[in-house]
């Protein structure tokens, strides 16, 4: 978020009193299995310390500052903080399987919608999690990402604005899949966002709101 340290409680409860509609955030694992809050594999860009997240204890991430006080938080401390709804993105089947747990014990189907890059975690949640919801998230991509989210059984594409083509739209909309754009950080972008009709944004700044559904 662009206007708080990302990832942390105080960004998340920021972007729900901004009145956003889904509040997006990244899952990693921790040396001892917790899921923890952080975009990177490793803590250096966004805290005080170094080294990959995968290395550390939860107990040696919580004693990091990332930015303004705040440490990296877990994603059941970040369900505890704010009631909206929330798209988690995971990086790999490990975090799919411990995050189906956290979702099946305390009944988050209709609350988490989850996403990722990868195709097999995307699999491997729908398998674990009945009914749950959930989005392929491209970068660099062509037609085929449609093709991809299908077999995957997502039924959203998350798609780079810089690269989504008319072509990529129409293809998504044939197969009933929903189309979120990111990252929508300007005007020009919402301007896009509007004229391919697309289901929804994800923005670092929640005054971009507008029109349309928006995550943070």
């Amino acid at each position: 978020m662009g206007t708080e340290p990302e990832n942390t409680l105080r960004s998340f409860v920021a972007a729900q009193q901004a009145g956003l509609d889904v509040i997006e955030l990244d899952l990693h694992l921790s040396k001892d299995g917790a899921l923890v809050v952080m975009h990177d594999t490793d803590v250096d860009r966004t805290t005080d310390g170094t080294g990959p997240i995968a290395e550390k204890t939860l107990t040696e991430l919580r004693a990091l500052d990332a930015g303004r006080g705040e440490r990296v938080p877990t994603f059941e401390e970040v369900l505890d903080a704010v009631r909206s709804p929330l798209q988690a993105e995971i990086k790999d089947i490990a975090a799919a399987r411990a995050l189906a747990e956290v979702m099946l014990r305390r009944d988050l189907v209709s609350r988490v919608e989850v996403s990722s890059f990868h195709d097999e975690a995307i699999a491997e949640i729908g398998r674990l999690v009945p009914g749950v919801r959930t989005a392929l998230i491209g970068s660099r991509f062509g037609p085929d990402i449609v093709e991809r989210a299908v077999e995957a059984g997502a039924g959203t594409v998350c798609l780079n604005i810089r690269r989504l083509t008319l072509e990529v739209v129409e293809a998504a909309r044939k197969a009933d899949l929903k189309i979120i754009g990111w990252v929508v950080n300007t005007q020009d972008h919402l301007r896009l966002v509007r004229a391919l009709e697309l289901d929804g944004a994800t923005t670092d700044y929640p005054e971009i709101k507008r029109t349309g559904r928006f995550t943070a």
